[in-house]
């Protein structure tokens, strides 16, 4: 797929309904909006590539805590054609100017709603990557903040704006599958040992204080940074919010379901026994729904074997037929088996890779950039729906964790569990409180 082929369906999908309130502080299409990559060294990378492609879109500002991770992005960057980023170390320096129109957030998950809620609190809108929270509480705080601020943020469950995942979506919709009842999802990697590190001096070039901003102070250990912290609970989440999150979301929003009945949980530490990782690299989470329907997923973080030749998935069943679909395409097969219908996307996006850049980070963010600028009308991964997707994968972690079957409030989201309910929210450290 061309440049040229996806940008010319950005913005070409929605009308123009817009409150009083929102028609006052969109974009023209002509405006440029000056966008600021937060956390450059991940899926940072991703983002920057992304909004630099868009039409009257300039990435000003690269921000890390890692001096040499912005020099380097920055000399890549600068290397691609593009003008060159203005490098902060300190995000806090970018709220109190206005050369920042949209702060893209790719730091660790700890730090996601955090600087969401500062950003907004400082008249910015946010492009927030997934996980959009490290505990349900904060997600929480994010909606409130959102109504409070009335900014534009878009949550990072990139597959929403699969134009062929939205296809799926309308065809399931119309009762091409008949009635759904049950979403099959999985994830498969193959990860190294993480090691066992030491606790060692902090390098010159990572100001440590500022990476692990709101969580409470911990030493700085030879295996953490930049990616080992997924598997820490004191910064990470775990492979269910950092893989089974996008899987989880496709399945339940092609279902049409909100929050389960149950949640249930079963994994171990199959591989590597020894070293410091200190979650499952295997877990099997189901949910239980009203009326009989189920979502699985099964994610094996060091066992790479694919299924249908895809190393992540979801497939819909239905009383009609199927529908297997990731994200590069769907297609939909017979009770028989028999393959009926499908769709392949133009071009492929990376699917299990740490970066995992491609067409779809230009669509989320064009639908994002859209909606700011009032030429869409809907974001297609809003923070009411992230937030009962990331709620779900939150809940998924308590049940492993107390090993319970967790019954689960519709409305809220919250378990029928004392324990696991003390995993709702989070401790911070002083100073550094996450607040609405």
């Amino acid at each position: 797929m061309s440049r040229r082929t996806v940008l010319a369906g950005i913005g070409a999908t929605a009308g123009l309904a817009m409150s009083a309130k929102s028609y006052a502080r969109i974009r023209g299409a002509n405006d440029r909006l000056q966008v600021a990559v937060v956390g450059v060294n991940g899926r940072g990378q991703a983002h920057y590539a992304a909004f630099a492609k868009l039409p009257n879109v300039e990435v000003t500002h690269f921000v890390d805590v890692d001096a040499q991770a912005l020099s380097k992005r920055a000399a890549e960057f600068v290397g691609k054609g593009y003008a060159a980023p203005k490098l902060e170390r300190d995000y806090r320096r970018l709220l109190d100017g206005r050369d920042v129109d949209v702060m893209a957030i790719a730091t660790p998950d700890h730090w996601h709603t955090k600087l969401a809620i500062d950003s907004m609190a400082a008249s910015r809108d946010v492009y927030l990557e997934k996980p959009m929270s490290m505990a349900p509480a904060e997600g929480e705080a994010l909606i409130a903040a959102e109504r409070r601020y009335g900014r534009t943020l878009q949550i990072g469950n990139q597959q929403r704006s699969s134009r062929e995942t939205r296809e799926l979506a309308d065809l399931i919709r119309a009762g091409e599958l008949g009635e759904v009842y049950h979403g099959e999802t999985w994830y498969a990697n193959a990860r190294k040992s993480i090691g066992r590190g030491e606790t060692v001096a902090v390098p010159d070039h990572l100001d440590w204080e500022l990476w692990q901003g709101p969580r409470p102070r911990g030493p700085y250990r030879s295996n953490l940074v930049h990616y080992n912290w997924h598997w820490f609970w004191r910064y990470g989440t775990g492979e269910i919010c950092n893989n089974a999150l996008h899987e989880v979301d496709v399945a339940r929003w092609l279902m049409g379901l909100g929050y389960p009945d149950t949640v249930s949980a079963r994994g171990a530490r199959n591989f590597h026994r020894g070293d410091d990782w200190e979650m499952y690299d295997t877990l099997q989470l189901d949910l239980a729904y009203e009326g009989g329907k189920t979502i699985r997923w099964d994610g094996q973080s060091c066992n790479g074997i694919a299924r249908f030749g895809r190393g992540r998935g979801t497939l819909i069943y239905g009383t009609k037929g199927s529908a297997l679909v990731d994200r590069n395409g769907y297609e939909i097969f017979d009770l028989a088996g028999k393959s009926v219908r499908k769709a392949e996307a133009p071009a492929e996006s990376e699917t299990t890779g740490t970066v995992g850049e491609g067409a779809l980070d230009l669509l989320h963010a064009g639908n994002f950039v859209d909606v700011i600028r009032g030429q869409a009308n809907a974001l297609h991964s809003p923070v009411g729906e992230g937030q009962i997707s990331t709620t779900i994968c939150h809940l998924g972690n308590m049940a492993y964790r107390t090993g319970a079957v967790l019954r689960i409030d519709p409305a809220s989201g919250k378990p029928d569990n004392a324990e696991a309910m003390k995993l709702w929210a989070l401790d911070y450290e002083p100073g550094w409180e996450v607040k609405a």
